[in-house]
């Protein structure tokens, strides 16, 4: 049997459904596709109705059965109404990935609760509102199933200029592993993925709002990532089709780190000329200050 036939046996994704919040942005989309080519029926929810319907329209040239909505998943009508129409479609679900987030910089004492609420909205609100909706249609299903949380390296370490949206998806990570214990025994597995430096669009956006978009130069990569190059939003989504696949069958309350070893490394940087060091070097701050 070849090394195809293996997968598909062994994933068990081929017919299932899937529901994808922010489908058709550069992560979401790469996620989609990625299900979609597993064999996956895929219902997306995206807000930007252009990029939506340019996914919509790949999919279905490449023959795949999916639903495409536009609307904001921070929505409650939005989301109901995208998984009334998988009820009405298919019948059926067994995957849900919560693909929305984002943020601004500015130091915590600049900000408001109006922001503050923004925020949380935009990284864990929706998440909780998106699983009460999927875990009984899983549950019906009596299948098992998986939902896939996309959160940050910023959840498991400080955040400085992004104190709320770090706390939000640390939120999201204690909220799958408490819901991954709850379910387990219907064989509903709640997992993360967690990256680090993916340069989507929205995060060379961020970047320039900053002190630029420095960290996509050779030599910050070399430094700043053990691995020496940014992430793509394939390395993302390979990590949500094992997830979501039975070969991960036994595998909940967890996260992946597609992070290059960020993650690992945790303040130990490759500086040129020096190698690995958890300290600015000595040459780098006289150049500094010069």
């Amino acid at each position: 049997m070849g090394g195809a036939d293996w997968f598909t046996r062994r994933a068990g994704l081929a017919d299932g459904v899937a529901v994808i919040t922010g489908g058709a942005g550069a992560l979401g989309g790469a996620i989609v596709r990625d299900l979609a080519a597993t064999g996956v029926r895929t219902a997306i929810l995206d807000r930007d109705a252009e990029a939506a319907h340019a996914l919509r329209d790949h999919l279905k040239e490449a023959g795949h059965d999916t639903l495409v909505h536009t609307g904001d998943a921070r929505e409650e009508a939005d989301l109901e109404g995208l998984f009334t129409a998988v009820d009405e479609r298919w019948g059926r679900l067994d995957t849900l990935v919560n693909v929305v987030g984002g943020t601004f910089r500015a130091p915590f004492t600049e900000t408001r609760p109006k922001g503050w609420d923004a925020l949380i909205r935009t990284n864990l609100s929706h998440v909780l509102h998106a699983s009460a909706l999927a875990v009984p249609r899983i549950q019906a299903g009596g299948r098992g199933g998986s939902i896939i949380n996309l959160t940050t390296i910023e959840a498991h370490r400080a955040a400085p200029g992004f104190a709320v949206y770090a706390a939000a998806k640390a939120a999201v990570e204690q909220f799958a592993r408490t819901l991954a214990v709850e379910l387990a025994p219907d064989g509903i597995r709640v997992n993360n993925v967690a990256p680090d430096y993916v340069p989507t669009p929205s995060l060379r956006q961020l970047a320039r709002n900053g002190d630029g978009d420095a960290l996509s130069t050779p030599q910050a990569l070399a430094a700043a990532i053990p691995m020496g190059r940014a992430g793509l939003p394939e390395d993302v989504s390979g990590c949500v089709v094992f997830l979501a696949s039975a070969l991960s069958s036994y595998v909940t309350g967890t996260t992946l780190h597609p992070d290059g070893g960020t993650h690992a490394s945790s303040g130990w940087f490759n500086w040129p000329g020096t190698g690995w060091a958890n300290h600015v070097p000595a040459d780098v701050l006289r150049g500094h200050r010069s």
